[in-house]
């Protein structure tokens, strides 16, 4: 029986070994089968990208920053083709060899290279390692191509400014994002090599300059060897600038503070269009374009010179008998002083146990306000600023823009000071001092001023107290539509004056150039209204000034207006440590007004005559 059941069973055995292994094989399959699904459909996509990175790299395009121009036109700032070195991280196998291998062949240094690429960002986008590379540093690279995997040349467009240091002060100059830039929102759209605005109108302007980056698919070997390429998206320029100076303007104005400390400022009163603004010294913003190593860089900022500063916004200085301007407009309209009221001048002041003296040893005699403008009496100022206190001081001097910035559009700018009781309890957490209303009523104390805010302050004297934002750029040019939008001049205000009061000033401060302390800046060519000031830089000095050390020297002002008649123009001067303002700074202002009025005219970029939309037309297109 048993026997004869026996081929039963083997099958029966049979039978479940082969379900068993179906089972198994279909456990296999859909593992299988699941395995795939996870790779092809779930993780396709990483897998894709992955294998397209083997073969292919993403390489960004960097645009072309707009073009720049004075207000008539002339270039100013261009691009000139330059070629940049780029690494790819993805591609580098051995960091530290790389890095030798570049040291040695261009001469980089190896610390700067190991910065840029172990910064933050993307090991699959190129990295910039160096720009403005010369032809035969490219050639190098080029020769030695097989050698540095993940390296490559790229073409591109670097900022070239064609007057060299011409107002440098004004247009700035460029250089590539830091990392500190790149955490600033304002900069989210860039990334690590990319250039942007340091200084100047080119930083002010930065977003409107800088364009917009383009992109392009390279093919690449297994080495990371560029082979093919595909522009995916062309890179959009920069938008145009059109200043506000007149670059033939800004040239003299320049040459005239030669080698001397200084600022020159000339401006249009009626609009506050700035004509020129020159500082001295000043730097080459095409070296200052490249990037410099460290040692470049304390060289520059240590420059006892300070060249980086710019004089003209951001000096702060003593104003001096300048400031008797607007302390004369405050005594006639405080009702402080009449016209006709006089003082008696022996050549001193006496406060308490003081004598605080006048320029002149003898004195003036008796004098009113003209001619205590005409030939700067500074006891008269004396008598004013103390009968006037010092906060109905700061009151008019607040009115005029001092102790605030201007608002022109360039950065740190600095404000001055305009003192108070309040501003010496907050500032110094000291009472202020009779004495101290004294030094402050002729420019001296506490008092400082910039060059631009005297410029602006002049200006609206000879404009009738009406005044307006200094504007430095004029136009911006759309690079989609070729339209200029115009940047429309801007009122800060009016003084609270009667018109009385700046026929009075303006009629003293044309006779000081006739007959008084400014002769020097008397014109033949036009009419020129102006005041001198003489700020004091070091207390208790002795002996005749040329033998006081030139660093220890009073500082030399002139503020003036032309013509008289109807002002066109509008100037301040500043000379550090050349002594008398009417002797070292008048003759300056002289001949920018005399150059200005003689200039041959032409016609504006901007047209005078605007659309609905505030756009114009360029009169010509410019490359």
């Amino acid at each position: 029986m048993a026997s004869a059941n026996y081929p039963e069973a083997e099958f029966d055995d049979l039978h479940r070994r082969l379900l068993i292994l179906r089972v198994g094989l279909l456990l296999v399959v859909a593992l299988l089968g699941l395995r795939l699904w996870h790779l092809q459909i779930r993780e396709g996509p990483y897998y894709r990208d992955l294998s397209e990175n083997n073969r292919t790299r993403l390489v960004l395009l960097e645009p072309a920053r707009g073009l720049i121009y004075d207000r008539y036109g002339v270039l100013l700032a261009n691009n000139v083709p330059s070629f940049s070195l780029y690494v790819t991280l993805e591609d580098v196998k051995d960091h530290e060899a790389l890095i030798q291998k570049l040291t040695d062949l261009l001469s980089l240094d190896p610390a700067l290279i190991r910065k840029k690429l172990m910064g933050k960002g993307s090991k699959l986008l190129p990295r910039k390692i160096k720009d403005r590379m010369t032809l035969r540093d490219a050639t190098v690279i080029e020769s030695h191509r097989l050698d540095l995997p993940g390296v490559m040349v790229q073409v591109e467009s670097q900022r070239n400014y064609l007057g060299g240091v011409t107002a440098a002060h004004l247009l700035g100059y460029v250089g590539e994002i830091s990392a500190e830039q790149l955490e600033k929102p304002e900069f989210a759209d860039l990334h690590q090599g990319s250039v942007v605005g340091q200084y100047g109108v080119e930083k002010s302007y930065d977003r409107h300059v800088r364009g917009v980056a383009g992109q392009k698919s390279v093919e690449v070997d297994a080495l990371g060897h560029e082979k093919k390429a595909a522009v995916v998206e062309k890179p959009q320029a920069g938008n145009d600038l059109y200043l506000t100076i007149d670059v033939r303007l800004q040239k003299v104005a320049e040459e005239l503070l030669g080698e001397e400390f200084g600022a020159i400022v000339a401006l249009d009163p009626t609009s506050g269009d700035i004509l020129a603004m020159a500082s001295r010294p000043a730097f080459d913003p095409n070296v200052l374009s490249r990037e410099l190593t460290p040692k470049q860089w304390v060289e520059i900022v240590q420059d006892e010179g300070r060249p980086l500063n710019n004089r003209a916004s951001q000096g702060q200085y003593p104003p001096g008998s300048t400031f008797k301007v607007p302390m004369a407009v405050a005594a006639l309209e405080t009702k402080t002083m009449s016209p006709s009221s006089t003082v008696y001048c022996n050549g001193g002041y006496q406060f308490g146990k003081r004598l605080y003296h006048d320029w002149k040893a003898g004195g003036h005699g008796s004098v009113d306000l003209h001619t205590a403008l005409v030939h700067s009496c500074d006891v008269y100022f004396y008598t004013v600023g103390q009968r006037m206190g010092i906060d109905v001081m700061a009151d008019f001097g607040k009115e005029f823009g001092l102790g605030q910035g201007t608002g022109v559009e360039l950065p740190s700018e600095r404000p001055g000071i305009m003192p108070s009781t309040t501003w010496k309890q907050k500032a110094k957490n000291e009472p202020w001092l009779p004495g101290e209303t004294i030094s402050a009523a002729i420019g001296q104390g506490y008092v400082t001023v910039t060059p631009l805010q005297m410029a602006s302050l002049i200006g609206t004297v000879a404009n009738n107290g009406v005044s307006y934002r200094p504007r430095l750029v004029q136009a911006v040019m759309d690079r989609t539509t070729g339209n200029l939008q115009e940047l429309p001049a801007v009122p800060r205000g009016k003084i609270n004056a009667k018109p009385e009061t700046f026929r009075v000033i303006k009629e003293a401060l044309a006779d000081a150039v006739k007959v008084g302390t400014a002769t020097r800046a008397k014109s033949s060519l036009v009419t020129i209204g102006g005041k001198t000031g003489t700020a004091q830089v070091a207390a208790l000095r002795t002996g005749p000034e040329k033998d006081i050390p030139k660093k220890f020297r009073d500082h030399a002002w002139f503020v003036a207006f032309a013509p008289v008649e109807s002002p066109k123009i509008a100037v301040a001067v500043l000379v550090e440590h050349m002594g008398h303002g009417g002797s070292a700074a008048a003759p300056l202002a002289k001949e920018i007004i005399e150059t200005y009025i003689n200039l041959a005219p032409q016609v504006p970029m901007v047209a005078s005559d605007s659309s609905e939309s505030g756009q114009v037309r360029r009169s010509s297109e410019k490359s």
